[in-house]
C-alpha cells in the first residue's frame, strides 16, 4: 500500500515538474523574440486595473502640459542572447496619464527619432474600459508621436518651458532601449531640471534618469543623493525562473543609480510611491493608481501657487 502511494506521489510531482517546465516557457514571436510564458502572464498581468476613478476637485484649465517620452525600440537582447519582446507597459503608462487628464493635464507624446511607441501588448488590460478608451484616444499619437530629436533642437528655450509642468517618464523594460544613452534626452531632462519642472518616473522608467548623467561623476549628477521607488534588480533576476523574460537581464538600472547616488527604497515590485522634491516615482504596475494619483495632485499643487 504504502509503495503504491509513492509511486502516485512521485507520478503527480513528475506531472506537475512537467506542467510547470511547459508553463513557465516564453512564447516565441514571429520576429524570433519571446513574449512572457502563460504562467508569468497569468501571475503578473490582470484584464483589469485598480483605477480608483479620482474627482480632482479643481482641476487645471490652463495650457501647461505634461511631455510623455516613450521608448520606440521592441526587443531587447538578454545575457543568453535570447530576445524579450518589452516596450512600455501599457498599465504603467495610461493608468497614470487617466489621473493627469482627469487632473485638467494634456499629454504630448515623444519617442528618440518620432518612430511609434512600442506597447507591451501582452500586458494590455483589455476588460479595462477606462484604459482601452484612452488608448483608442491615443492610439494615434501612439503610431505617429512627435520626435524628441527635433523638440531638443527646436524647443529646448525658455518660451516652450512654459508650457510643460512636468517630463514623465513610463515602465516597462523597454525604457531601458536607448533612453538611458539618448544625448537628446540628456538635454531634455537637464533643461527641465533648470525649469523647475517635475519629473515622474515609474518601475523601469528611472532607466531613462540615466541619462542625465553628462561626466560619469557621482558629484555631477542632478539626482544624486535622491531617493526613489523602482523596480528592484534583484526581482528582474528571479523573473526569468517562471518565464517572464526568456533570461537573465543584460545590465542593471538600479545598480548603475546606486553608483550615481541614487538611493531605491523599496525591495519588492510593489506599490510603493515616493516624492522627492520634483521627482516622483513608483515601483511597479501595482503603484501605478497611487503614482497617478500623487502625480496629479502634486502638478495642480504647482499650479495653484
Amino acid at each position: 500500500m504504502l509503495k503504491k502511494i509513492l509511486i502516485g506521489l512521485a507520478l503527480f510531482l513528475l506531472i506537475a515538474f512537467i506542467a510547470f517546465k511547459l508553463l513557465s516557457r516564453p512564447t516565441a514571436t514571429e520576429d524570433g523574440a519571446f513574449i512572457p510564458s502563460p504562467l508569468a502572464l497569468k501571475l503578473a498581468t490582470s484584464p483589469t486595473t485598480d483605477f480608483d476613478h479620482t474627482v480632482y476637485d479643481n482641476p487645471y484649465t490652463g495650457n501647461k502640459k505634461v511631455l510623455m517620452v516613450c521608448t520606440e525600440e521592441r526587443n531587447m537582447t538578454m545575457a543568453n542572447g535570447k530576445k524579450f519582446s518589452t516596450g512600455n507597459h501599457p498599465v504603467e503608462m495610461m493608468l497614470p496619464m487617466l489621473h493627469l487628464k482627469n487632473a485638467g493635464f494634456d499629454i504630448d507624446i515623444v519617442t528618440p527619432t518620432g518612430k511609434s511607441v512600442k506597447i507591451e501588448m501582452w500586458a494590455m488590460p483589455e476588460k479595462d474600459e477606462n484604459i482601452m478608451a484612452l488608448y483608442s484616444e491615443y492610439k494615434n499619437q501612439f503610431d505617429k508621436p512627435s520626435s524628441l530629436a527635433d523638440f531638443v533642437q527646436t524647443s529646448l528655450n525658455d518660451s516652450t518651458a512654459e508650457n510643460y509642468i512636468a517630463i514623465y517618464l513610463p515602465g516597462g523594460h523597454g525604457a531601458m532601449l536607448g533612453l538611458p544613452e539618448n544625448q537628446d534626452l540628456t538635454k531634455l531632462i537637464h533643461w527641465s531640471h533648470r525649469s523647475d519642472m517635475h519629473m515622474l518616473a515609474i518601475c523601469h522608467g528611472p532607466a531613462a534618469l540615466l541619462a542625465a548623467d553628462i561626466d560619469g561623476k557621482k558629484d555631477s549628477f542632478i539626482y544624486n543623493g535622491y531617493k526613489i521607488a523602482a523596480f528592484p534588480d534583484a526581482v528582474d533576476e528571479q523573473t526569468p525562473m517562471m518565464g517572464y523574460m526568456p533570461g537573465h537581464m543584460p545590465w542593471k538600472f538600479g545598480e548603475k543609480l546606486n553608483k550615481l547616488g541614487v538611493s531605491i527604497i523599496n525591495d519588492q515590485a510593489d506599490n510603493t510611491c515616493h516624492v522627492d522634491r520634483k521627482l516622483i516615482s513608483g515601483a511597479s504596475p501595482l503603484a501605478a493608481n497611487d503614482f497617478g494619483k500623487i502625480s496629479a495632485m502634486e502638478l495642480l499643487k504647482e499650479v495653484s501657487k
